[in-house]
Parts: C-alpha cells; structure tokens; sequence
C-alpha cells in the first residue's frame, strides 16, 4: 500500500495520531534522500548480530511457555524482527511508515495480523497498534538527515499498565537496534553501485 500525506500532515500522524509512548533517533547520511528511504527496504536482522542476540533473549519466554504446554499460533522459533512489521506507506521521499499490531508484552509477541488498509481504523480493548517511521530532510550539503521514530498507542489504561513495563525493559536494546539500523541504511545509502 503507498499512502501519501498531505504536507501538513506526516504519515506518523495521520496513522497514529495519538500514543502514549515515543523514542526517536537520527543520523546524517551523504546520500539524496528518495535513496536513503529505499534502503529501508533493504534492511535485514541479521546483518546485526546484537539485535540477533537481543531477538533470541526475547524469545526465551515464548519457548519457556511452549514447553509448559501453552499453545501459541505464533512459531517459537519465528523470531521476531522486520518481516513482522506492515508497510503502511510512503510519501515520496520524505516519509515511510512500518507498522505492527499486538500485545507486545506476551511471551510469543501476541501479533496480530491487520492489514495495511485496516491499520488507522483498528481497534480493540487491550491491543496496542505501534508505528514506526523513517523520516528524510535535506542537510543543504547535498546529504540527508534521517530520523526514525518509534511511538505505541495503548488504547485504555490496563494495556498501558500492562506496556508500562515491557517498554522500560526493552527500551535500551530496541533503541540500539534503532540506531544499528540508522548505521547500515547509511552504510547502504554512501555505497557506490
């Protein structure tokens, strides 16, 4: 799906346009931007062996749970990474959005499937929708900078409650892994073909 946004308004906001939980990072990169965002695209978890580690420690639960005996729809051994993020659109070469759906704070993840077309309108009682864009800006150097920007809607109290925690837990890796994958959209995007 490739939604556009009006100029005054970024896809950021117009697909979630309330949270209750931000964290942004930036990084400058000699590259136009229309490239730096393709490069997105290109990302992959396991060119970072850290996030990879990260992953599997987070994955300790679900497995944990499994040979306990509860059944999740979710494969243990999934991981959990970019492929499980919606492409909710791009406005040109100022903005992309990813999106994910879900209990984020259960052992398997709790993702839930939602298509790219149903991402604004989705609700329900406890489950959380979470956007993350990666926004370009010229440097007037000929280079970009490029900031990504993580924010999660909780829609009532107890999912807030229940996020609260999960959030502070895993706010330090996610934000390495946010700025590992700053570092190789750059090292992509500078790369001559």
């Amino acid at each position: 799906m490739n939604l556009t946004s009006s100029t005054s308004m970024p896809l950021l906001h117009s697909l979630l346009p309330e949270y209750q939980f931000s964290e942004q990072h930036q990084i400058r990169i000699d590259a136009a931007p229309g490239r730096v965002l393709d490069m997105v695209s290109r990302l992959d978890i396991s060119d970072f062996p850290l996030a990879q580690l990260f992953l599997h420690l987070r994955a300790v639960p679900a497995r944990l749970a499994a040979l306990a005996g509860k059944h999740s729809d979710r494969r243990v051994d999934a991981g959990f990474g970019l492929h499980d993020f919606i492409e909710l659109g791009r406005d040109g070469d100022r903005e992309r959005a990813l999106g994910l759906v879900g209990k984020f704070w259960e052992p398997a993840g709790g993702l839930i499937d939602v298509q790219a077309s149903e991402f604004r309108s989705f609700s329900a009682a406890g489950v959380l929708k979470l956007v993350m864009t990666f926004v370009t800006q010229p440097d007037g150097a000929g280079g970009t900078l490029l900031t990504t920007r993580t924010c999660v809607h909780c829609p009532d109290d107890a999912s807030r409650r229940r996020f609260t925690p999960y959030w502070l837990l895993i706010r330090i890796p996610s934000g390495l892994i946010r700025r590992m994958m700053l570092k190789r959209i750059k090292q992509l995007a500078e790369a001559r073909a």
